[in-house]
């Protein structure tokens, strides 16, 4: 019951493209849910490139956060897969895009690293949010670049600047169950609403209830 890892193999090597900043990597993540966040959600799901558009001044706030030192990764939930309605191929057109859209917008607008969950809310998957296991492979594979056989739940990392923005009170809970702050992003402006608060680094974040379920 693992997640999915667009572009690869969740364990396969990871090629980290370098900070647009002077300073080396101090372990910081922005971990950021997709829809509500970067793209415009929909209650039906995004079920094809032609249903995403990314929101205004997204790919400037994922620049951002790149320029101010913070690996980018995409923690989405994206049951469509596991009930069946379409593909892991499809979801990575619609991922392919994205990256597209915020590039073409903001040379600096890399995404690191996207995972998903294919999982179906009543399987239990540890790797779907509210629980916080696509986070934790995020940092292990972000911290190694990859070059992992498996997850250590028991390890332990300095996630002291990192944060979860989301929509919604399950990616909230994730990045409390994970250790985090977290953030929440209205639906309607996502992460432009919350990206200064977020390099704020005493910022200490929002209350899970401030998110909508």
């Amino acid at each position: 019951m693992l997640p999915g890892r667009h572009g690869a193999g969740v364990f396969d090597e990871l090629q980290l493209q370098a900070l647009p900043c002077e300073s080396e990597w101090d372990g910081s993540i922005a971990y950021l849910d997709r829809d509500g966040v970067l793209n415009t959600g929909s209650p039906d799901y995004i079920n094809d490139v032609g249903e995403l558009k990314v929101m205004t001044g997204v790919p400037e706030a994922v620049g951002a956060l790149r320029r101010a030192g913070f690996r980018v990764c995409v923690v989405t939930n994206q049951s469509p897969i596991g009930r069946g309605l379409w593909t892991d191929k499809r979801l990575a057109t619609i991922h392919d895009e994205l990256e597209a859209q915020l590039l073409q917008a903001d040379v600096d607008a890399v995404l690191d690293l996207i995972l998903y969950s294919p999982h179906v809310p009543w399987a239990g998957s540890p790797f779907r949010k509210p629980e916080p296991g696509m986070l934790m492979a995020a940092r292990q594979l972000l911290e190694s670049s990859g070059s992992i056989d498996g997850f250590d739940i028991e390890a332990e990392f300095n996630e002291a600047r990192s944060a979860m923005v989301g929509d919604r009170r399950s990616d909230l809970r994730a990045g409390k169950n994970h250790g985090v702050r977290v953030f929440h992003a209205p639906e309607q402006i996502g992460l432009p609403a919350v990206v200064n608060r977020v390099l704020d680094a005493d910022d200490e974040g929002d209350d899970i209830m401030s998110a909508p379920v």
